[in-house]
């Protein structure tokens, strides 16, 4: 990385001065939000089909599979129950691997990052730029699927308006963790570890499959922990048309996690662009 770049012409500034924890001013992300979707409409339905594939096949499978079986769930059937489940899982998964994968090539191999610093933009802003981009993503990905659950009457309207700020909160929370990540990883290897160790217990705790009252005492304490858990709290009675019970609660959380992983990952990635 170069030592030195130029806030304004003819005056040098500090490569240091570019890699601040902290985003520089309130708007400078969007420049790297614009850039990021510029890049992704060339390849955008190919892009949504991958989001939505894995999604789409847990809810028609099991939804209309194990459904079949299982009959009710808290007075609705298996597969309206699901599909708010779904909608959450959506949100986490396409968060997470847009902050871990394709955040990781711009930094580590295309080194975008670096030569989006050589402008007047922090690192603080590239990496809030890439956290809201993510959580853009995620919330395109959540409110395709919940679209689709609603056309199938599996939705209540406009009730389930009321998961979107939810969904974009989810998003940008998810998207702050995977940061976290992203800033450790020495190779896309290493992202494995956070898909089996973090990514996959959280699905099956979190009452996207099941309720989460069937989970022993203990775990459901565990649950408390996980935003996945809060952000399916919040979806789904919006979705089914039912009152949100704690919504302080889940709120409170989801915004928790955005704001303490975002500064996490800041200083992370300071820590690492310094070397």
């Amino acid at each position: 990385m170069d030592a030195r770049t130029y806030d304004t012409p003819g005056r040098p500034a500090p490569m240091r001065e570019r890699i601040a924890a902290l985003p520089s001013n309130a708007t400078n992300w969007i420049a790297v939000w614009r850039r990021n979707y510029l890049v992704w409409q060339k390849l955008a339905l190919a892009s949504m089909f991958g989001n939505l594939a894995d999604p789409m096949i847990y809810l028609f499978g099991l939804g209309f599979g194990l459904g079949l079986m299982v009959g009710h769930v808290d007075g609705v059937s298996y597969i309206a129950f699901l599909a708010a489940g779904t909608v959450g899982s959506s949100v986490m998964m396409s968060a997470s691997f847009e902050s871990m994968y394709s955040s990781f090539s711009r930094m580590h191999v295309q080194r975008t990052w670096e030569a989006i610093m050589h402008t007047p933009l922090t690192l603080g802003d590239v990496v809030l730029g890439e956290i809201v981009w993510a959580a853009s993503k995620a919330l395109l990905s959540g409110t395709a699927i919940m679209i689709v659950a609603a056309a199938l009457g599996y939705a209540s309207f406009p009730s389930m308006l009321l998961a979107l700020p939810v969904i974009a909160l989810a998003g940008l929370a998810f998207a702050s963790l995977a940061m976290i990540v992203t800033a450790l990883a020495p190779s896309y290897d290493f992202f494995m570890f956070y898909q089996t160790l973090v990514l996959t217990p959280m699905l099956l705790l979190s009452g996207v499959f099941f309720p989460i009252t069937q989970l022993p005492a203990a775990a459901q304490q565990v649950t408390l922990l996980l935003p996945l858990a809060h952000a399916v709290a919040l979806v789904r009675p919006a979705m089914l048309g039912r009152p949100i019970e704690n919504a302080a609660l889940h709120v409170g959380v989801l915004a928790a996690y955005v704001v303490v992983t975002f500064a996490i990952s800041a200083v992370l990635f300071r820590r690492r662009m310094m070397r």
